[in-house]
């Protein structure tokens, strides 16, 4: 099993070197968070807690993911950079390709895409796009960005989007792979078409259902053989044994926030956050 480790929240000055330290720690990724900006008043609640409150508020830090994994991977070597979830919702396809393809040739290949349709409707529609056609048109984004990632001249005429012959260079030299979030039906039937799924918060239980939903979907596409990462935040199983029942169960990878597990606030000192990467890889990656 591969363990990530979460920075949402951290103050942004922070986030840098944590990645650092986790890279030294034996940890395979780094996971970023995206949140455009903090809506007053939204039109549903958050769907992954019980009472639907968002857990951060308007003065939570945040960083765009895109820039965090170029300035993560200009001081690291070996360790991953992962968006979860870029929201497509809020973004547009060529931009965003010409993004992916900036950091993932500046990190050496180093760059995992995660993708997401976003829960609240004000971030789509505040950033010029319908909330409602959100599921199709993700679909057809996802089909640009492999298109124009891919290298060479291209062309796509789609229902939402609409160019003639370009080519945006360089492109990546190895495929960007792409995780796609959703714990829907939908979402899970758009994950297993690409390179995995990612969670958000979700409970033992309800992520092995997923993963056995996953599993029938991939069959069914004809894909049961090709590899696929299950990427976890899985909040009600943890230490030595609740990682490898997580692995027994199908994650391939366990997304995690060490210093919360060890009581330790997202905005305390950076020194508490490194003590608890250390501590979180003698004690668990070194012992899995």
């Amino acid at each position: 099993m591969k363990f990530t480790v979460a920075i949402a929240m951290c103050p942004i000055d922070q986030i840098v070197q944590l990645a650092r330290t986790a890279e030294e720690c034996g940890f395979d990724a780094v996971a970023l968070p995206e949140s455009t900006f903090y809506a007053h008043q939204v039109s549903v609640r958050y769907p992954y807690t019980p009472d639907g409150a968002r857990f951060w508020t308007e003065d939570t830090p945040w960083v765009d993911p895109l820039v965090a994994a170029a300035a993560m991977g200009s001081v690291t070597e070996r360790i991953r950079l992962c968006t979860q979830v870029v929201k497509l919702g809020t973004r547009q396809p060529l931009p965003l390709a010409r993004q992916v393809g900036s950091v993932a040739t500046l990190t050496g290949n180093r760059f995992t895409l995660g993708v997401g349709l976003g829960w609240s409707a004000e971030e789509s529609e505040w950033c010029g796009v319908p909330f409602a056609e959100r599921g199709r048109r993700a679909d057809e984004f996802l089909d640009v960005l492999r298109l124009v990632l891919g290298g060479g001249r291209v062309a796509h005429h789609g229902e939402f989007y609409d160019f003639g012959e370009l080519t945006m260079s360089p492109a990546p030299t190895e495929p960007v792979p792409i995780l796609v979030g959703g714990h829907s039906e939908a979402g899970l039937r758009r994950a297993a078409r690409y390179d995995g799924w990612t969670s958000a918060m979700i409970r033992f239980d309800e992520l092995r259902d997923a993963i056995g939903k996953l599993d029938a979907l991939r069959a069914e596409y004809g894909r049961a053989d090709a590899p696929f990462e299950i990427q976890a935040v899985c909040v009600d199983r943890f230490g030595l044994d609740g990682y490898r029942r997580q692995a027994e169960i199908g994650v391939t990878d366990a997304v995690v926030v060490p210093w919360v597990l060890d009581g330790i606030g997202f905005g305390n000192q950076l020194r508490d956050k490194q003590d608890s990467l250390k501590r979180f890889a003698d004690e668990i990656i070194n012992g899995m």
